[in-house]
């Protein structure tokens, strides 16, 4: 049986230690409780609630490995990333690694090296890989996205079927199953095919307050996907499309007016793909133009907006799809473009279905998903509703119904309208002819019909097309008309249109306002300084392609932001920024609180915002005012000086990262540095590290820390790169 490794640590100070964090987030201490007393569980928590952590920091904690099961290859490396960046030992195995690196995996793997193993469900069917498997003690094992083992779930994969012999081989280890999206229905058939034995049970709330939802009529897409963007700046946002041809096509639109935009489909290479979503993730472009075929794929915590502008086919898809901004906790908009010519489309598709039950369980879903787009309700209210949720609050400030931005209006004269016209055409015709005779178009159809000669021939003339469109689909959403199935479909009257029609009851539809939305909210309310955040952004940007991670790996935005608005100036008070554990204070503190100190230098005027409570004895910064480039100067006197640099690191209050970070400012500047490595790096590690250098490249340090296993660090190999340099 598995046991703490750490006795004298509880679960709040790991979580403090390791992850920077004062308190855990709602449902996440009962879940790692459970786990750290060896039971099943099964959580459902929306995307950005915090799930990783749940597995993290138990796998910390424990005796042994906990191996993740996890659905996409393009994920892992990013998991593995951030979880290595807070002082995990982490890995993955995947066909992406060549057979010397996995090789190396499987050696940390056997040999207890690791505290988290990575792997897809098809690595996990391997024979193979189950005998490595027996070799070492497994914990517990965690299944993300476990609702692709459901064929009732929105991203059912063939795949994940394999994972239901996981109880059967390892009788004596836990199973954990994290999902953002389950119904009660996918629920018991993920707990089902696990074989979960008396899980502890965890639906988390699926309210996401800091996201806001809108809809607005699809009526120039095109334009309107780059009016929204130009709207966000240059914020990370998503945009979904239904087909590849689309993605394609806004994209271009996009680029050719001034927007870094890449696609994402099914359709583009391997490599392609991969490169895009990279570059996305690295913040090198603002937008990815996408279909449903980019979603689990991306971990990045700063998308600022997700728009789609098609019709997602079910609910489940849009919440998971949407669930992709604001996973930091900052406010992000939530934008869906509706028309009712997107269901037709879909319906295609569904009808293609061979399975009865299936194609009506596909059809119920899509009426579902337009039912949300076109009701005058909350639309926090219906998708809470939809998972089994109620929501109480009568006002939820953060979507278009609740903000007013989207208000009433009666139409019921315009009902009345277009329900007569379907009436005195014989309920025989389509959308497109009944807005035509509606807003009187003289066409030689219409004449020889003779329906220039009904009442309400030209009765709308007053409004365009668009306006008469709008009213037909949101009679359609109340039922008040129906359209029939059939090949070329027609509408009728619905059963209580009668109501309408004979005026014994209004008719209401939205109208959007032309203002902006309000963003959702944060969990905490604070004001940052912007100009700090893009000057810490920047910091962060470099840090991370020197590393070669995505930025959100070394910080999020979140923890930015508490940065600019708190503003500290040592590492004391670094540790008191959520998001801000001791391995990343250790590796980055000083170099954060520098371009802080500098920047309070160089602003006297601006005030920091309320900061936390410091720890009695914590250092206090001190008030003498420092001109720029004085930090460099001071470590460049007392290198000439000859005086060791962790010496200099000491004296100076910094890490010995940061020093060697002013000496390669410095030699850039035509400093001439020279100093004894051996000092600081033995001879075989440093002869190792220039190997690795030749063979990766002098850019950038994390390709060769990364091949260099655990015995090579960043500060190591920043040392032998500058003494390289200057010898």
């Amino acid at each position: 049986m598995s046991v703490s490794n750490n006795k004298d640590q509880t679960a709040a100070q790991v979580l403090k230690q390791l992850f920077g964090f004062e308190a855990f987030r709602a449902n996440q201490q009962e879940i790692i409780e459970a786990i750290l007393a060896r039971q099943d569980a099964f959580v459902v928590m929306p995307t950005g609630g915090g799930k990783s952590l749940c597995y993290q920091l138990p796998a910390y904690m424990m005796k042994g490995t906990c191996m993740v099961i996890s659905p996409l290859i393009s994920l892992m490396k990013d998991q593995v990333d951030a979880a290595r960046a807070i002082g995990l030992r982490a890995a993955y195995l995947n066909s992406s690694l060549s057979g010397v690196q996995q090789a190396d995996v499987l050696s940390r793997l056997t040999t207890n090296r690791l505290d988290l193993i990575y792997v897809s469900p098809e690595r996990f069917a391997m024979d193979s890989f189950l005998c490595a498997l027996d070799q070492i003690d497994l914990c517990f094992t965690a299944v993300d996205e476990a609702h692709c083992i459901s064929e009732w779930g929105h991203d059912f994969r063939p795949d994940y079927l394999h994972l239901s012999t996981l109880v059967k081989q390892f009788p004596d280890v836990p199973v954990t199953a994290f999902t953002a999206t389950a119904t009660q229905r996918v629920q018991q058939d993920i707990i089902q095919r696990l074989g979960l034995r008396r899980p502890h049970m965890v639906r988390a709330s699926f309210n996401r307050p800091n996201l806001y939802y809108r809809v607005a009529p699809k009526e120039n897409p095109e334009q309107q996907i780059l009016s929204f963007i130009k709207e966000h700046g240059n914020e990370a946002g998503i945009v979904y499309r239904t087909t590849r041809k689309s993605v394609e096509s806004t994209t271009r639109q996009l680029v050719a007016r001034g927007i870094k935009a890449r696609p994402y489909h099914a359709g583009l290479s391997a490599e392609r793909r991969s490169e895009n979503q990279e570059a996305f993730n690295r913040d090198e472009v603002d937008v990815i133009v996408a279909t449903i075929a980019f979603g689990m794929g991306i971990d990045k915590s700063n998308v600022r907006f997700v728009l789609h502008a098609d019709l997602p086919k079910n609910i489940e898809s849009y919440y998971q799809e949407t669930g992709r901004a604001g996973r930091d906790g900052e406010p992000a908009v939530c934008l869906l473009l509706f028309g009712r010519g997107d269901i037709p489309k879909i319906r295609h598709f569904i009808d293609q279905i061979e399975d009865l039950h299936e194609r009506q369980h596909a059809i119920n879903c899509l009426n579902e998903m337009a039912g949300y787009a076109s009701r005058n309700i909350c639309r926090r209210r219906q998708l809470l509703h939809y998972f089994g949720e109620t929501y109480t609050p009568k006002n939820c400030e953060t979507c278009d119904i609740c903000t007013d931005e989207a208000e009433q209006e009666d139409a019921t004269r315009d009902a009345q309208i277009v329900m007569s016209a379907i009436a005195r055409t014989g309920e025989r015709f389509g959308i497109t002819h009944i807005v035509d005779v509606i807003a009187g178009a003289n066409t030689e159809r219409i004449r020889q019909l003779g329906h220039d000669r009904i009442k309400t021939y030209g009765a709308g003339k007053d409004h365009d097309k668009r306006h008469w469109r709008r009213i037909v689909d949101n009679l359609l959403a109340h039922e008040l008309i129906v359209q029939t199935d059939e090949q070329y479909p027609t509408l009728r009257l619905g059963e209580h249109s009668s109501d309408v029609l004979y005026g014994r009851k209004p008719f209401f539809v939205l109208r959007q306002k032309e203002i902006r939305p309000t963003p959702g909210k944060r969990a905490e309310e604070f004001e940052y300084n912007q100009e700090l955040f893009e000057a810490l952004r920047g910091l962060r940007k470099r840090l991370a392609d020197e590393e070669g991670v995505p930025p959100f790996v070394v910080f999020s935005d979140r923890t930015l932001h508490e940065m600019a608005c708190e503003m500290p100036i040592d590492q004391a008070g670094l540790l008191h920024i959520s998001g801000v554990g001791a391995v990343k204070c250790e590796r980055y503190g000083s170099l954060f609180a520098e371009s802080i100190t500098q920047f309070r230098e160089s602003h006297p005027e601006v005030m920091p915002g309320v900061v936390k409570h410091v720890e009695p004895g914590a250092p206090k910064a001190s008030k003498k005012r420092v001109v720029k480039g004085e930090r460099l100067e001071t470590t460049w006197n007392l290198f000439e000086q000859g005086i060791p640099l962790t010496d200099i690191a000491k004296q100076r209050g910094r890490t010995l990262g940061t020093i060697v970070s002013h000496l390669e400012r410095l030699a850039a500047d035509g400093k001439s540095i020279s100093f004894d490595i051996d000092q600081y790096v033995s001879t075989e590690k440093r002869l190792r590290i220039e190997e690795l250098f030749a063979t990766h490249g002098v850019e950038r340090l994390a390709p060769v820390v990364a091949a260099g296993g655990e015995g090579i660090t960043y500060d190591d190999a920043r040392l032998v790169r500058l003494w390289m340099n200057k010898t």
